[in-house]
């Protein structure tokens, strides 16, 4: 797989996954921090233009719990994820649960690897079929998260 800065490939390559990879031009720690922390989850994890995260909990380590609500103020609409944390090896790797709303439970890894001062993310999400699987990618969410990474590229300087 071939990784650009500035872009979010994705791909499945199993009937149940969906890797994401991103590189980003800041050191391991920060894109940790940027991934584990509610002040800067809020400001970069809300998707398209519109929403905003009022509920961002994290209690980070391994059976802490984790909840994120969105809500969009023009429009009136809102959702929430949650899970629990598997494993945090900080700064390179967390894994935890997922569910959005009713729908199945996924497992998720974040893998950061440093180099020359860049940081590449790896997001494995592995969820409990095919079906599933493609019931999610149905849903816009790789647009979504290609904007909320875009996001996160511009204000990780800020985050420093």
């Amino acid at each position: 797989m071939t990784t650009h800065t500035n872009e979010t490939t994705f791909t499945t390559p199993t009937p149940t996954d969906v890797v994401a990879v991103r590189t980003f031009d800041a050191p391991r720690d920060l894109v940790f921090a940027a991934h584990t922390e509610a002040r800067h989850i809020r400001q970069w994890l809300l998707g398209p233009d519109g929403w905003t995260m009022p509920i961002c909990e994290i209690d980070l380590r391994v059976g802490g719990a984790w909840r994120y609500g969105w809500a969009n103020p023009d429009d009136g609409r809102a959702f929430e994820m949650s899970g629990v944390y598997l494993e945090v090896e900080e700064p390179t790797r967390i894994v935890f649960t997922e569910r959005f709303e009713d729908n199945p439970e996924s497992v998720n890894t974040i893998d950061l690897v440093e180099e020359g001062g860049r940081t590449t993310l790896t997001m494995t999400m592995r969820y409990a079929s095919e079906e599933v699987r493609d019931m999610v990618l149905a849903t816009g969410m790789t647009d979504g998260a290609r904007v909320s990474h875009d996001r996160l590229a511009a204000m990780l300087p800020s985050f420093a």
